[in-house]
């Protein structure tokens, strides 16, 4: 009964999962303990609930194993310093503390952190190996080509494998500085947004422009071939040799210098996003097709940072390249935690996938992070003399709930086990009724204290889904787009079709595009999460409730957390979140706390925790 854990730290988002005999019994980002959102030390934290959640020791591990190999990684830096010298020294110098005090020193380090108490081998996998085999080993497929983009691993920035049984192999790799990924968030960051943060507010602001700078990018930037491989012109770029993704060149090619964050947003940047985003989806396209010549495989399983432009995944999906198309929802560097300890459970010590007969993915939904009994939520709510109402009986919780939903009240959703990767999956969500059209902005804007622009994202029953959407699958990771039927589309009326040009989006957001105008973005379509009994449990059965009560089998779903911050964790977590923003209802388990029962929330104290999460 091998007993691993894996580990990703030390550059962004760190984690830890533990596999014991190939189940996954437990898997949680740092962050989420810590609060310091894409917290990359080492995952402390996170290994004491691992460990906690299986009962076991250091001592009792069998393997752990980290994700990447520094050694190569400390080699690509090296020689990336060399290449562009002396350009690249301030960098270089900014790097070298970390890597010669920790980084160099992984062994050492993880043993220190484990308190000196796991004597065994520390084992380590390939950036792109880890990323593979955290979407292939999951997947309910037998075989499958997969496919990985990130910004880089060691010196991969893409990969083609192929996944059979027990086994994956990288097929062929893009190198170092080419990348798919690092030409996003070179655009994200000229953009104004925060790199390896702010990639998925790019998607989410592409529709409202035009891809008028694709021309451009082929021409300039980047060279893609037939086979989605890529080269990029170098000159036009800093994140090898800089402290910044773009340069002064990149900046004269389109037109002035990068959006100070925080700024008004024009055409321009809506444009830039909208363009990169075209351009990556025909370059995702192409390596698939690619992938699908090297393996033959009729399935596709993805990973790696560029796997979360759920835009992408969609077209893809929708071009029927492949039979089916899995998306592991941990795609990032956290997800390598996981995919290191399946990658030494069936690569490397040989083990069967049992649940592959069963033809469904062994994920348990992403709910693989701690739970709260409601004798722990009781005893916090009643220490802080918080008013609330406990239902004993699910059936009249999730009656009140609904009908607080049906009444166009936010509710913060806390039940069961915490989310694994970025996305809220109906276990630390704030929920609402898609079918309002203030809802979006409201959220937005009083609630997440984020752009107004940001599109929210629908949970769909798994029996409705083909009623709303143009999609016919289970979605269970919210990692597809599709778009809204048009039975659902709403005609515009000619005042409304100017607003859709006005430069200031947040009267664009406003204009009700569908009978779902809270979850459909400016181009129709909707980042959709279905959700089923078996996976979701209590979350489903709400759903069903709330269908009941208004017949819409839809409601809105964003992650329980206000800008800056990680999705909540704990209790505590979810009731400062309640009272630093404008939610109307917070359910902790079997507990429901109305804010009109709530005590007037100290301006300063609420100015102080918003202010205490860095905007991202």
């Amino acid at each position: 009964m091998p007993r691993i854990l894996g580990l990703s730290a030390f550059y962004h988002d760190s984690a830890a999962a533990l596999v014991v005999d190939g189940d996954i019994v437990a898997a949680a980002q740092e962050e989420r303990f810590t609060r310091i959102k894409h917290d990359h030390e080492f995952p402390e934290r996170a290994v004491d609930y691992c460990l906690r959640e299986a009962g076991l020791t250091p001592e009792q591990l069998d393997y752990v194993v980290f994700y990447d190999k520094p050694l190569q990684k400390f080699d690509r830096l090296l020689e990336t310093y060399l290449a562009f010298a002396p350009q690249g020294f301030q960098s270089f110098l900014m790097a070298m503390p970390l890597w010669l005090k920790t980084k160099l020193h992984l062994p050492r380090e993880i043993r220190k952190a484990l308190g000196g108490r796991y004597k065994k081998r520390i084992a380590f996998t390939g950036h792109h190996e880890s990323h593979a085999a955290s979407t292939f080993f999951p997947s309910r497929y037998e075989d499958a080509a997969i496919l990985t983009l990130d910004g880089v691993g060691e010196w991969d920035t893409a990969t083609i494998g192929h996944g059979q049984g027990n086994k994956v192999k990288l097929l062929k790799t893009l190198h170092f500085p080419h990348s798919l990924g690092l030409l996003y968030s070179a655009v994200t960051y000229f953009c104004g947004f925060k790199v390896n943060s702010g990639e998925y507010k790019l998607m989410g602001l592409a529709p409202y422009g035009e891809p008028r700078f694709v021309d451009t990018m082929l021409k300039h930037l980047v060279d893609v071939k037939p086979d989605g491989s890529l080269a990029m012109d170098m000159s036009y770029f800093n994140y090898c040799q800089g402290l910044t993704m773009t340069n002064d060149k990149f900046a004269l090619l389109f037109g002035g210098p990068a959006r100070n964050p925080e700024s008004a947003i024009t055409q321009r940047e809506m444009d830039l996003a909208a363009s990169v985003q075209k351009l990556t989806e025909d370059v995702v396209l192409k390596m698939a097709r690619h992938a699908k010549e090297l393996t033959g495989s009729k399935n596709l399983c993805l990973a790696g940072g560029v796997a979360l432009n759920c835009v992408a995944n969609g077209k893809l999906l929708r071009e029927k390249i492949f039979d089916d198309v899995f998306v592991t929802p941990a795609s990032g560097d956290a997800g390598g935690a996981l995919g290191a300890a399946l990658f030494v459970h069936y690569q490397l010590l040989d083990q069967p996938r049992a649940h592959v007969a069963a033809k469904k993915d062994s994920l348990k939904g992403s709910l693989l992070g701690p739970k709260f009994s409601n004798e722990e939520i009781r005893a916090f709510l009643d220490n802080k003399q918080v008013c609330y109402t406990f239902y004993e009986q699910e059936p009249a919780l999730l009656e009140a709930v609904a009908n607080e939903m049906a009444s166009e009240k936010v509710v913060g959703w806390f039940h069961g086990r915490m989310e694994f990767g970025p996305r809220a999956l109906g276990a630390r969500s704030i929920i609402g009724d898609p079918r309002s059209p203030a809802m979006q902005s409201q959220m937005n804007l009083r609630i997440k204290f984020r752009e107004s622009f940001r599109p929210f994202a629908p949970c769909v029953l798994i029996e409705d889904v083909a009623k709303y959407f143009e999609h016919d699958r289970e979605s269970p990771y919210m990692l597809m787009v599709a778009d809204v039927k048009q039975e659902h589309w709403l005609p515009l009326t000619p005042e409304q079709r100017q607003l859709m040009k006005d430069p200031d989006l947040r009267k664009r957001v406003n204009v009700p595009r569908s009978t779902l105008p809270a979850i459909t973005h400016v181009d129709m379509s909707a980042r959709i999460q279905t959700v089923d009994e078996p996976r979701h449990g209590r979350y489903y059965r709400l759903m069903r409730e709330f269908k009941r009560q208004t017949g819409c089998g839809v409601i809105i779903n964003t992650s329980f957390n206000i800008r800056g911050e990680p999705i909540v964790c704990t209790p505590a977590d979810a009731y400062r979140c309640f009272m630093a923003s404008d939610m109307d209802v917070l359910v902790l388990e079997n507990c429901v706390l109305r804010r009109t029962e709530q005590p007037q929330q100290d301006e300063s104290a609420r100015k102080k925790y918003i202010e205490s999460f860095k905007l991202d």
